[in-house]
């Protein structure tokens, strides 16, 4: 039949052809759609699976070497306990959620951090924190209690401050503090920020001071508090690697922007206590866009051009300053020098608090004061990088703001 219809021929084998390829696809698309595709997902879930699991053992086996030096560990179960299963929420924040609770026996009354199990810090943050203040016992810095860690369920267990944190009180529209007692929390942070710089075997630079972060004790007590960013780092070692760039944008150095003001060490966190010296001074943020006076946008800028003014000034003259103002000031200016090198280490600075107004000096005009007495120049792109306020990253809780972010 083919002799006699040879294209006849040419047609079927065509039509197998494409049979053939049509059945090779179909079984293309079923080996994908049911063996491929669940393999695919399988490997995928056995590496997240992998990827989590050495993470809680690499957890786990820092935290056993821990519990031999460093503070208790919880189960979750006391936790619970000690909670009466979550019952009083202080606030929520980006890590997680805060409650107070009571250690028995002694009422010893306690701020639990629960750290969310899909929260960014992947054990690297929790690890740091129970590894640096676990290990510091200082008046001015807040006390780890204990922690917990089962699987993915972590907590720290912190000394409960009942007068929150410092925010609440120097952005208060009333004043809350005296001159006095300013200077006295001014000093109380700066030793325990001094303390984690040279009072430890392993200096700890905590790379986020700021308000928030400062608890307040019954006595009003300052304590430095939340080392989530916080790094060892030996104490002959003068500088830290970049890879450390991490803090809070207004208080963050410039020099964890650009390596050309200097490089990362103590002196980080020696220019963000400036920038809060500055605004326990000021009674308002450093950044202040709402100001009154475009002259005042930029907190900073303006309180220097008013203490280096000859003549008494139209607005808030220096001969109305208190005599401890124009001292928290000056400080401050001094703490917030663009190059690392200018800025004084914190030993000095605690000379300078506890010393006399007549023997300070000011210092060298920051790089945002260019010599027409500009509050915040164009010519410094910067600035607006180091001294922009996200309104995101506050909590509305004052006490849990300062421990959760």
């Amino acid at each position: 039949m083919y002799e006699r219809y040879p294209r006849l021929m040419y047609v079927v084998v065509g039509i197998s052809t494409i049979i053939s390829a049509l059945d090779i696809a179909k079984f293309l698309f079923v080996l994908c759609r049911f063996v491929l595709a669940p393999l695919a997902v399988l490997i995928f879930l056995a590496y997240k699976f992998w990827k989590t699991r050495i993470t809680i053992d690499a957890v786990e086996k820092f935290l056993r070497m821990q519990q031999m030096i460093g503070p208790m560990r919880y189960t979750y179960t006391d936790i619970i306990a000690v909670t009466s299963h979550f019952k009083d929420k202080l606030g929520q924040g980006g890590y997680g959620s805060v409650y107070k609770g009571v250690l028995l026996p002694g009422d010893f009354h306690i701020a639990v951090k629960m750290l969310e199990s899909n929260s960014n810090c992947h054990g690297e943050d929790f690890m740091s924190e129970v590894s640096t203040i676990g290990r510091i016992h200082h008046v001015n810095v807040v006390r780890l209690v204990g922690f917990c860690s089962e699987e993915m369920r972590r907590a720290l267990v912190y000394e409960y401050m009942p007068q929150g944190s410092l925010d609440k009180y120097i952005f208060s529209a009333e004043k809350s503090f005296s001159w006095d007692k300013l200077i006295e929390i001014a000093l109380g942070i700066a030793r325990g920020i001094n303390y984690l710089h040279q009072g430890c075997e392993m200096q700890i630079l905590h790379f986020d001071i700021k308000p928030h972060n400062i608890l307040l004790d019954s006595n009003f007590v300052p304590k430095v508090a939340d080392f989530g960013l916080a790094k060892l780092y030996p104490r002959d070692k003068s500088f830290v690697p970049s890879r450390a760039l991490r803090g809070t944008v207004g208080y963050i150095a410039p020099e964890m922007i650009s390596r050309s003001f200097g490089v990362i060490s103590s002196k980080s966190d020696v220019y963000s206590f400036g920038m809060l010296l500055l605004e326990m001074a000021g009674g308002r943020r450093n950044a202040d866009p709402n100001a009154p006076n475009s002259s005042q946008a930029y907190y900073p800028s303006w309180v220097y051009d008013r203490l280096t003014e000859q003549e008494v000034c139209e607005i808030s003259p220096v001969a109305d300053m208190h005599e401890l103002e124009r001292k928290l000031c000056i400080v401050g200016l001094w703490c917030i020098q663009m190059k690392s090198h200018d800025r004084p280490a914190m030993s000095e600075v605690i000379e300078m608090l506890e010393g006399g107004f007549d023997g300070l000096q000011m210092p060298s005009r920051p790089f945002f004061c260019d010599d027409e007495h500009t509050a915040v120049p164009d010519s410094y792109p910067l600035l607006s990088e180091l001294t922009e306020i996200s309104e995101e990253d506050e909590i509305s809780d004052s006490y849990v703001s300062r421990i959760l972010l």
